[in-house]
This record gives structure tokens, sequence and C-alpha cells, in this order.
């Protein structure tokens, strides 16, 4: 009975063929989350600021 399943490790190409994948898209910034967190802790301090007086 012959084995239809190819193991990629059991040839050079085969393995190279099976561990390359198309790259995927770049991750998406994170400087908007930064800005936005930013702003945000700015204005909590403003805040607090403002109640303390």
């Amino acid at each position: 009975m012959s084995d239809n399943h190819v193991d990629p490790s059991g040839n050079t190409e085969a393995f190279r063929a099976f561990t390359r994948t198309a790259p995927d898209s770049a991750a998406p910034s994170k400087v908007p989350f930064f800005v936005i967190g930013g702003v945000a802790a700015l204005a909590v301090i403003a805040l607090l600021a403002w109640l303390a007086l």
C-alpha cells in the first residue's frame, strides 16, 4: 500500500516549499494608540488639577 502523504522534512525542496509562506501584511502602527493615550492622560491630569483648585 503506497503512502500518499509526503513528509516535508524528508527532502530539502519539499521542506523549503512547506516553510515558505507569503509575508503577512505589516502590523498596524501603534503610534495612534500612544497619541490618544497621551492626550487622555493629559486630560485626566488637567481635570484633576482643575478639581484640586
